[in-house]
């Protein structure tokens, strides 16, 4: 019986000390992740002065991007929502690579309602989570044809009613194909160049995305929400990127309390 204790009390050490390991390993590895991805620094400031910032910011923004437009390609509304349903976790490019051979099989609603779940899958396998991906397309087709005539929707809420769209999906049709202002599109660029400029008075990080549009919209003019977000996102992939952001170059900096702390 003390031979089985003595085995048991060693099995519990080797245990012990693995488990140590991989609480060091991971603790190394957020360490990691958390120097690779360069933070922001917080600016306070009235919410008016706040404001009067945003503003030079947007114009800012005009003069470097006049022409700052939707990076999916597409010739309908249709063709725009499945490309934004299709570019969650997934880059713009890879989602253009995708997109004119699944629009040839596809070109309505009615075709995505009665797609065959294998074929839609190899056809966008490539943007990843390509199951959820494939069945957010039959569905969305679905209820587009037997709620809404095979047509996309302009509202908010009918948006909100078809699968796989959220409201970044939402705010990105209504504001790029019908003009409609009314939200503002947050994607990982939008999210970090908040954090970075400043702009984010109820949001804790990048990557709460209601807290963010909800601020943004506080302090951009609705008319400028659409034209915002497409120009956040061209000046995060041109200049103010993820791991090595290049403040030298950067149209903002002025206006940028995070600029130059970036090692």
């Amino acid at each position: 019986m003390k031979a089985k204790r003595g085995a048991k009390s060693k099995t519990g050490q080797v245990r012990k000390k693995a488990a140590g390991k991989k609480r060091t390993v991971a603790k190394k590895d957020a360490k990691r992740k958390t120097a690779a991805r360069p933070g922001a620094a917080r600016r306070r400031e009235s919410k008016a002065a706040g404001r009067e910032r945003a503003l030079r910011i947007l114009t800012t923004l005009r003069e470097a991007y006049p022409r700052a437009e939707c990076a999916l390609r597409h010739r309908s509304a249709l063709e725009l929502l499945v490309a934004t349903i299709l570019s969650a976790q997934c880059t713009d490019e890879r989602v253009n690579l995708v997109t004119p051979d699944l629009f040839r099989r596809y070109p309505d609603s009615e075709a995505f309602a009665q797609a065959n779940h294998e074929e839609l899958e190899a056809m966008v396998r490539s943007t990843g989570f390509f199951r959820n991906k494939t069945k957010s397309l039959i569905g969305m087709g679905r209820t587009l044809r037997d709620q809404f005539g095979g047509e996309v929707p302009d509202t908010m809420e009918q948006l909100l009613q078809l699968r796989g769209v959220a409201r970044k999906t939402a705010n990105c049709v209504l504001g790029t194909w019908y003009g409609k202002n009314e939200g503002v599109v947050v994607d990982t660029h939008v999210g970090r160049l908040a954090l970075r400029l400043g702009l984010l008075t109820s949001a804790r990080d990048d990557k709460d995305a209601v807290k963010i549009e909800r601020d943004l919209a506080d302090l951009f003019p609705r008319e400028s929400w659409t034209y915002l977000a497409h120009a956040l996102i061209q000046h995060g992939r041109r200049i103010c990127q993820a791991r090595k952001p290049q403040c030298a170059a950067c149209e903002l900096a002025v206006e940028c309390p995070s600029k130059n702390t970036f090692g």
